[in-house]
């Protein structure tokens, strides 16, 4: 799911909207990947309601990063007959944010949920202070870009809600396809229509540093996050729904 959001999403950027490689391939990772923040909200929407959902639904949330990242990074490179494949490979795999996503999920299962409780107070506890900063230092980075917005700003805002509502559609398919339950179903159509603001944004300043990230997240965390978190969760429940035969 995740390399096909963004395989689908970087032709219409580059068609559509115009937009040179490295930012198509940088706005397509976004959308490819996940918005924790977005499954946040989903989660505490649907625990008000009492309406359950499996418990594994945050796996996809750290999975789903990885394939948007590798397949952003290949799109920006591009391959041709002179795509040096070990290097590309290399880079891409063994890329820092892949490295430390993957090796996060390997270190957790392997210690288990005893050994985590004791860096709580790091790594949770300190989780929203340390998010802040990192969106305070995004929001500088992007108001360094503002200029070229001027020039893709409408497309951007009708990209930005229209990828969620695809994605949305997409993720109910393949929830309904692998088992979910309708609650399971809408959290994973939530993912498939959010869009990454915190790892994705951190791959591609390392991996394509010449992508413009004020378009990426002028559209992720600026009309994305908000359409979801307002108006797209309540949809997307529907949709889960519907599609199970449970809608009302």
């Amino acid at each position: 799911m995740g390399v096909v959001l963004t395989l689908i999403a970087y032709p219409v950027l580059r068609a559509a909207g115009r937009i040179e490689r490295p930012d198509a391939a940088s706005i397509a990772a976004h959308y490819g990947s996940v918005s924790v923040g977005t499954f946040a909200v989903a989660v505490a929407y649907l625990s008000s309601r009492q309406i359950y959902f499996e418990a594994h639904m945050p796996v996809f949330v750290a999975v789903l990063e990885v394939p948007a990242i590798v397949v952003g990074v290949t799109l920006a490179r591009g391959i041709s007959r002179e795509t040096q494949w070990s290097r590309l490979a290399h880079e891409i795999i063994l890329g820092k944010s892949v490295v430390l996503l993957m090796g996060g999920l390997i270190i957790g299962w392997l210690t288990g949920p005893a050994a985590v409780e004791s860096l709580g107070g790091l790594f949770f506890q300190s989780f929203k202070g340390i998010l802040a900063l990192f969106l305070l230092d995004i929001g500088l980075l992007c108001a360094t870009h503002v200029s070229s917005l001027r020039r893709y700003g409408f497309f951007l805002l009708g990209f930005g809600i229209g990828m969620p509502l695809f994605g949305a559609i997409i993720g109910s398919v393949v929830g309904w396809f692998i088992g979910l339950s309708p609650g399971g179903t809408a959290l994973l159509a939530t993912l498939a229509a959010s869009a990454s603001y915190i790892a994705v944004p951190a791959a591609m300043r390392i991996s394509v540093p010449e992508s413009n990230p004020g378009l990426s997240l002028t559209a992720s965390l600026g009309v994305s996050f908000p359409f979801n978190v307002t108006l797209g969760i309540p949809l997307y429940l529907y949709l889960a729904r519907w599609i199970h035969g449970t809608e009302g």
